[in-house]
């Protein structure tokens, strides 16, 4: 039954992104699909990766080397860790994956850089909704916070992230990630060896569509992959 629920959702979340991609004149290959498998067990995550989803994305260090463990065979995976990061467990987790999702402040960078053995792939969690319960560097903030970064050599910045309210509506979406969007573009078009800055992760479960429309090249979906048509897609701020 699960393995029938995650083949129809995965469907479904691709013919989307496709439809997505169509109405707004993007190319497919430029959507990165991550499946945020925090919410399931290692087995779950399994038959994810055996219907072809590439990326998976956990918020705890310890569910993300459990899942790593139990997946060491399959070699092709790309590991994104999400949400906040702890200084004191940068160093047992920043070697094991391949993106992470929220850079937003020096000392957590210098640690990053400290740690490292290769340089990592980092986004920059942007505040752009203002929002008090939300991290991130604040928008006008950014410019000040990516020149900061050039002096770690481990660190590399491939793009922004950010997250919208959950009771946003449809306008404000647009909104917030068109104004992510082009405060990549701004970045981007610095040209930092340190910060190319070419990519946007932005869209969960309940907006990836609109996140898309407004350039999002990096989607973390979670409930979408897991729930069954009666329940309600997206009700995890997270995913």
């Amino acid at each position: 039954m699960l393995e029938q629920t995650l083949k129809t959702n995965i469907q479904k979340i691709e013919t989307n992104i496709q439809k997505a991609c169509e109405k707004n004149s993007r190319d497919i290959n430029d959507i990165n699909l991550i499946c945020v498998s925090k919410s399931v067990d290692d087995e779950t995550t399994k038959q994810v990766v055996d219907q072809g989803i590439i990326h998976l994305a956990e918020n705890r260090m310890e569910k993300l080397l459990e899942k790593k463990e139990f997946l060491k065979e399959e070699a092709h995976i790309k590991w994104h860790f999400i949400g906040n990061l702890q200084r004191r467990k940068v160093k047992t987790v920043i070697n094991e994956i391949d993106y992470f999702h929220a850079l937003d402040n020096v000392k957590l960078a210098a640690e990053i850089d400290k740690r490292a053995e290769k340089q990592i792939k980092c986004f920059v969690q942007v505040n752009v909704s203002g929002e008090e319960s939300k991290q991130g560097v604040s928008p006008d903030s950014l410019s000040e916070f990516i020149d900061s970064l050039s002096v770690f050599e481990n660190i590399a910045v491939v793009g922004l992230m950010t997250m919208a309210p959950y009771e946003a509506s449809n306008e404000e979406l647009h909104r917030i990630f068109s104004d992510l969007n082009r405060l990549k573009k701004a970045i981007e078009d610095k040209k930092l060896a340190y910060a190319p800055c070419k990519e946007l992760s932005m869209g969960m479960s309940r907006d990836y569509e609109i996140a898309i429309s407004e350039g999002a090249t990096f989607v973390r979906v979670g409930s979408g992959f897991f729930d069954d048509d009666e329940k309600e897609v997206g009700t995890d701020e997270f995913i």
